[in-house]
């Protein structure tokens, strides 16, 4: 008897990475063992040097084949077992642990655009829809488009294990979001990539195709983003820790501006519910700023913040490991 394990990598395109994945039918009972690839046909080596190591990192129920297979995340290494340059797991990893005293949370609300036939999903033919507005969590069928993919992709989602915790129709039309989280740096990313993962293979089966560009649609149309929720334990009691954690977050701006998705002086134009990508700020119930305090934190005195700048092409990774070291580290003593 056997059993399938699907290895999940994540590439070396640029400006964006792209995941991989590859079957290994194993023996029933087997471990999950290292593997390889070609990274000279991912970006990740040349040619004359081209064997890359598949490191498992987490490993879940597969809910697409059933039974005892599996989904394989893993790190990318070279030959020597170090880290791969493209491998941006293992600083998060680091800083997850370096920080763990502090209890880092982080939860993600990945964005993404549907596409079938060239353009957003219930788009018209060489035109455009009514105007955004009725899309955002809108109910009926000339509203919504998309509606089983999402469905099917949230129970794959619950029954891989992931800590999916919401699903909404966005405000452009083909447009929705999943979000992952609360979880510790490390393993939000994880999930968050899996959860891509799942949403392109269950679009092959629907014929319909999902795209984190960060701005699908140019015109008065919103972008996609990341939003990345973040509180530490002291955050999570102290509403002068949220504050003093929007602070730091405005002193180390271009380098998370820089890390945050490539095309996101597209999205951050101070449209469209954004601020622009130059500036920093933050305020309450504010969807125009950098950083927005939901209304109930400042009323409870206590609770996280939402940095609005990520892309929905982020690296999950760098995101969660810069706002940890950035907030975590102006407060460690």
């Amino acid at each position: 008897m056997t059993y399938r394990a699907e290895y999940i990598w994540i590439d070396g395109s640029e400006p964006t990475k792209f995941l991989r994945s590859k079957t290994n039918v194993l023996p029933t009972g087997a471990e999950i063992p290292i593997w390889g690839f070609d990274g000279s046909s991912t970006n990740q080596a040349p040619g004359s040097e081209s064997d890359c190591v598949l490191q498992p990192v987490m490993t879940v129920p597969d809910p697409i084949r059933g039974g005892d297979n599996v989904l394989v995340l893993c790190e990318v290494l070279l030959t020597d077992m170090s880290p791969h340059a493209t491998n941006t797991r293992r600083a998060c990893a680091e800083a997850t642990e370096h920080y763990s005293h502090l209890e880092p949370w982080l939860g993600i609300e990945q964005e993404y655009t549907l596409y079938k036939d060239g353009r957003p999903l219930g788009w018209p033919p060489g035109g455009y829809p009514a105007p955004q507005g009725g899309y955002y969590c809108g109910i009926g069928d000339d509203e919504v488009f998309g509606r089983d993919l999402v469905e099917a992709h949230t129970t794959a989602c619950i029954e891989a294990g992931l800590a999916i915790s919401g699903t909404n129709a966005e405000v452009m039309m083909g447009q929705w979001e999943f979000q992952i989280g609360p979880l510790d740096p490390v393993t939000c990313a994880d999930q968050v990539w899996l959860a891509r993962w799942l949403l392109y293979r269950i679009g092959e089966d629907f014929g319909i195709s999902a795209t984190l560009d960060p701005k699908p649609i140019q015109g008065d149309w919103n972008g996609a983003g990341a939003h990345a929720n973040f509180s530490t334990a002291q955050m999570r009691e102290d509403y002068d820790a949220v504050i003093a954690a929007a602070e730091a977050l405005g002193k180390n701006h271009d380098y998370h501006i820089e890390n945050y998705g490539a095309g996101i002086e597209r999205r951050l134009t101070g449209l469209h519910e954004t601020a622009p990508w130059t500036e920093y700020n933050y305020g309450v119930s504010d969807r125009g700023a950098s950083v927005r305090i939901p209304w109930q934190v400042e009323k409870e005195r206590r609770g996280y913040l939402e940095d609005r700048r990520p892309n929905a092409n982020c690296d999950p990774y760098l995101v969660t490991r810069l706002i940890t070291e950035t907030v975590c580290g102006a407060a460690s003593p």
